[in-house]
């Protein structure tokens, strides 16, 4: 059955104006958020810790900064621009103290919710706004060029019965609608976006290109070569299906290339690789990576640490870096 897909016609800034809205840290999600809402015509209020180094850049674009407890208190709708796993110790210290009956939180991604680290009042709207291939400077660059990011809308609380119009709402006020709201609920954007990230978009490309550079340099291919035939020319490709879609690509390739992944690719990820990607979202959603992902920060990141030390010290690092270098590709 195809998704619900909200747009501009959809959504009614209405729901904003007259209210005052928080935005719960300023990186690069919180700020670009903040600045469209702005831009759109919205009262937004910007929360961040005393010592944030990121007060002065937030007071420099004129927004109204004040710490966490300060901001619920004064708030309608707070949107919570934090990372997973530092939301339950905030949540619990400095924003359940000071709810009230019919606010709304908003979150830019459903693992807090799905996996209840943290537990809201049933009298609080609970809704989700997660942009979809966009971290927050594209969210922006996109806005000012009159375009949007794709963004999953999900509704866990409407004790107001205006949740969702809320949410398309600040959807709209962010460019989202001018690209598309696709309509789901918490655990399936949690749920999808952990496989994607793991599998796919980040885990399954990273090691891809690693074992493709790898095995060109144990053959006698110089690494140089290796890294420009591997990572170096994953862009275009990428590029070209973003663009048009897999067929799309193949229509723009060679004949050989062609054949070649027709023949060819579906022989490296084959039948045991989906079995393996399916076991991965079986621990996705028996909730035993998150608990696997908070014990790792309960103990203080040491293995995350070792892992991504691993990374950076891979051959492949340091041939790109060299030639990104002569190649001026910053």
């Amino acid at each position: 059955m195809p998704a619900k897909i909200y747009t501009e016609k959809d959504a009614d800034l209405k729901y904003l104006r007259g209210k005052t809205c928080a935005i719960l840290g300023f990186g690069s999600q919180g700020s670009a958020q903040a600045l469209n809402l702005r831009d759109s015509g919205i009262k937004v209020l910007v929360a961040l810790p005393s010592k944030s180094k990121s007060r002065r850049v937030a007071q420099k674009e004129g927004f109204q900064v004040m710490t966490t407890a300060e901001a619920v208190k004064k708030a309608d709708l707070l949107c919570l621009a934090l990372p997973d796993l530092k939301i339950p110790g905030i949540f619990k210290k400095e924003i359940a103290p000071h709810l009230r009956t019919g606010m709304t939180l908003l979150f830019l991604h459903g693992f807090v919710i799905h996996y209840k680290t943290i537990s809201v009042p049933p009298d609080i709207n609970v809704i989700m706004l997660s942009p979809k291939g966009g971290p927050g400077p594209s969210v922006r660059q996109q806005f000012l060029a009159g375009k949007g990011i794709p963004t999953a809308l999900g509704v866990h609380q409407d004790p107001s019965g205006d949740s969702k119009k809320i949410a398309l709402a600040w959807a709209k006020g962010i460019g989202s609608t001018r690209a598309g709201v696709i309509e789901t609920t918490f655990k399936e954007e949690t749920e999808s976006n952990l496989f994607s990230e793991q599998a796919v978009i980040c885990g399954g490309i990273s090691a891809l290109l690693q074992r493709g550079f790898e095995t060109l340099v144990e053959a006698g291919v110089q690494p140089e070569l290796a890294y420009i035939s591997t990572l170096h020319e994953m862009k275009l490709t990428m590029d070209l299906i973003h663009q048009s879609g897999i067929s799309g690509m193949r229509a723009a390739i060679s004949a050989t290339a062609k054949y070649g992944d027709l023949t060819v690719g579906p022989t490296i990820i084959d039948d045991s690789v989906k079995k393996k990607m399916k076991r991965a979202l079986q621990k996705i959603k028996s909730g035993k990576f998150a608990r696997e992902w908070l014990q790792e920060y309960q103990h203080g990141l040491k293995n995350y640490r070792s892992l991504l030390k691993k990374g950076t010290e891979h051959p492949i690092e340091a041939v790109g870096k060299r030639l990104r270098k002569i190649m001026k590709i910053s």
